[in-house]
């Protein structure tokens, strides 16, 4: 064997390990630690694997609730969904390998989260990406759009799993850090989920899946430092993935989990070999004996430390009842899988880790676990701006104008060049197709159905974080409820810069006291998450970015609505305060120029009774259609309602009677807990809106050709169409 490299301070500083860290893995081991050691504990105190700088503040949020089967702390969020059925759920940030190499590290950013699923005992039915790229102008943006859309394309549409939602925005704060998160959701019988902790003495440890590579060392050490001016030196840390074999790896999985032959199982994901292992160990309570020389590799001569940290995709570890190797050894083989006992539970509550029989590694399980380091960083608020005030806001161009650039931007432009390389219907049970506020799944063999969303705004947790946060929360909410479903719960991704600096902490600390109020407020828990922070670049760190991931539950498939114009004739009626604000919005940043304000202020009391009556009247019959408020305010989502529904609409002598407020923030205005429904009985719904104390006025009337804003404005759906669609293909083909 080749002689090992000594560990020294610059091997320790290699390795993401200060020097109090490393007087700590001292402390514990008793000893000096090899380069193995060295390495497992780096990879297993990254901040991707350790939330050492966010667990302090991750603790606060609500976790529980009746729906509830398991929260945070295991690899996916588990929400009962009646009629003996869980719907199991995560989401997770592959941000750094995919700015290295798009494709590849958008590609096995969906692997991964769909093992986070599967692992549980679920069928993936859905995949959503919330996707931020760097300024459209930016030389490198338009080759990452191509390469991450087409990785997300390319593992998800061959593993044969639908990818029904998303986002895609642009920022030049992403310009030398996109974001890639990625969402599965799947479905499982509430009887037989499957988690990681591994008991039982003697009992075998089992790979399964790909052979390892060397692909992927130090990818979760690489996620947990901000990129400098070698970012492109660092390709040959992002992994590469097959989805065939994935697909393969799911089937036999499954098949296997119909058995009762496992004990624990726990996907290979972020620092590969060693976190499952440890992570399986440390919650059963058990120790560890593994024989790296029967770890099935694809190269030749790879070393203990590259078999333990590498990252390699499609595999899986697992310890299995004693008697039942036989049987799955025969389906991973029938499934053409790698199989092979690697290693057995001791009671030492230690990982030894062995070569050839010579013992190359020997750490203590539980001290390593526990000790991780938990910081309490230093942070700063972020100083709050006052509120604007509309009534004497002058703009600088007609509403309909407006309105012509708006849906033509970046932001706000038609998806539909990306959502169109995604394959959404495989599986046939896609109900409401990618481009409205929630895409729907029917829950296999029944007239039920998942309602899934991803949202954020960025710009207006940079503003100020409490409310953004608490934003993100309710436009996720508002989203499902707009469809007609009942939210459940969330999955958070949370993409911020260097916590070390005290203005981006501090970020983090507002968003999560946002969230954590509007998750009490909504009865709609945190179940699974993950935290990827040092998104910045030579010390421009990104907006922040707390993506939330929803999921609702639709019990009757007949009663949902869409965000199509349903056809002529119908009334369009406004729900919820329009005030007008404009602080934070669109139209300032991309028509006026100004990104200055405040964010729009969140009143959770408001968000939960207005959104429960619009559920409630989409359940009755009583609306046709349903779009929830959100950028660019009530006159993007009526515009986008009119394309998706190829009808015009005329709301002239709503913005005539908008009081004292300048019609573009009366049209533009981005107030939250709002809905903009359609029905053919208005007088029935503004009494019943009357009766529950929600705000609700008809505004206009649909039908014809064109968009009517106000006296003498109008847009006719042709014009708005092509730029609004226009846009993206344009953009890319250049």
């Amino acid at each position: 064997m080749a002689r090992e490299r000594p560990v020294t301070p610059e091997v320790v500083r290699e390795h993401g390990l200060n020097a109090q860290e490393y007087d700590l893995i001292l402390d514990i081991m008793g000893r000096a630690p090899n380069l193995l050691e060295l390495g497992i504990f780096s990879v297993m105190w990254s901040e991707h694997c350790s939330y050492k700088s966010s667990k302090k503040w991750l603790k606060t949020l609500p976790t529980t609730g009746p729906q509830v089967i398991k929260g945070p702390g295991e690899n996916a969020g588990v929400v009962d969904i009646g009629e003996g059925l869980a719907a199991i759920f995560k989401m997770e940030s592959h941000n750094h390998p995919s700015f290295i190499e798009p494709y590849q590290g958008a590609a096995t950013g969906v692997g991964g989260i769909l093992r986070d699923v599967f692992t549980m005992g679920a069928r993936p039915v859905a995949n959503l990406n919330a996707l931020r790229f760097g300024a459209p102008e930016h030389s490198k943006t338009r080759h990452l759009v191509a390469g991450v859309v087409a990785g997300i394309g390319g593992y998800g549409n061959c593993v044969g799993v639908p990818t029904v939602g998303g986002e895609v925005n642009f920022d030049a704060s992403y310009n030398g850090n996109i974001l890639v998160n990625a969402m599965t959701v799947g479905i499982a019988p509430a009887d037989r989920i499957f988690y990681s902790a591994a008991a039982g003495v003697g009992k075998p440890v089992v790979y399964v899946g790909s052979k390892t590579g060397r692909d992927g060392i130090h990818g979760a050490t690489m996620a947990s430092a901000e990129f400098g001016e070698d970012s492109a030196e660092k390709r040959p840390t992002v992994q590469v993935g097959d989805p065939f074999t994935e697909k393969l790896l799911i089937e036999a999985c499954l098949e296997l989990m119909a058995t009762d032959a496992i004990v624990a199982i726990q996907d290979m994901g972020a620092a590969g070999l060693t976190s499952s292992s440890f992570e399986m160990a440390s919650k059963g309570g058990s120790g560890v004996e593994l024989e790296l020389d029967k770890v099935p590799c694809r190269e030749d001569g790879m070393t203990p430390y590259e078999m333990m940290l590498s990252e390699s995709q499609e595999r899986m570890l697992m310890v299995l009842q004693p008697d039942k190797q036989d049987l799955a050894r025969g389906i991973f083989e029938k499934w053409d899988l790698d199989f092979a006992i690697i290693g057995r539970l001791t009671d030492s509550g230690r990982m030894v880790l062995k070569m050839h029989g010579e013992v190359v590694g020997d750490l203590p399980i539980d001290p390593l676990a526990e000790a991780s380091p938990e910081y309490d960083r230093p942070w700063l608020p972020t100083p709050t701006q006052d509120d604007d005030d509309p009534a004497g806001f002058t703009p600088s161009v007609r509403p309909a104008e407006a309105l012509k650039r708006l849906m033509a931007t970046p932001d706000l432009c038609s998806k539909r060049w990306v959502w169109e390389q995604y394959d959404h219907m495989v599986m046939a049970d896609t109900v409401a197709r990618p481009g409205g506020d929630a895409a729907v799944v029917r829950i296999h063999g029944s007239n039920r159905g998942l309602a899934m969303a991803s949202d954020c705004t960025p710009r207006y947790c940079k503003a100020d974080p409490e409310r953004g946060g608490a934003q993100a929360v309710a436009e996720s909410w508002r989203n499902l409820t707009a469809v007609g479903a009942r939210p459940l719960a969330i999955t958070d991704n949370m993409n911020f810069g260097n916590p070390e600096r005290p203005e981006i902490m501090g970020q983090f600390v507002g968003c999560i006291a946002g969230m954590k109020a509007a998750c009490e407020a909504l009865d709609y828990p945190v179940v699974s998450g993950n935290v990827s922070l040092y998104n910045e670049t030579n010390g421009q760190a990104i907006l922040p970015t707390p993506v939330i991931g929803g999921v609702g539950l639709i019990d009757d498939l007949d009663r949902i609505a869409g965000a199509a114009l349903p056809g002529p004739d119908e009334t369009i009626v406004l729900i919820g305060d329009t005030r007008g604000h404009l602080g934070a919005s669109v139209y300032l940043r991309d028509v006026e120029g100004s990104a200055e304000g405040a964010p729009p202020p969140v009143d959770l009391a408001a968000e939960r009774r207005n959104g429960d009556f619009v559920r409630t009247q989409i359940q009755g019959r009583r609306v046709s259609a349903c779009h929830d408020l959100s950028d660019g305010g009530l006159a993007v989502a009526l515009a986008e309602m009119a394309l998706t529904g190829d009808c015009g609409a005329d709301i002239s002598e709503g913005t005539a009677a908008a009081g004292n407020l300048p019609p573009s923030a009366w049209l533009f205005g981005e107030d939250q807990a709002r809905y903009l429904v359609t029905t053919g009985d208005a007088k029935a719904l503004l009494a019943a809106a009357d009766k529950a104390g929600v705000p609700a006025r008809a505004i206009g009337k649909t039908g014809g050709d064109c968009l009517i804003l106000a006296a003498g404005e109008a847009i006719s759906l042709v014009e708005l169409r092509a730029g609004h669609e226009g846009w993206l293909p344009g953009y890319m083909s250049r």
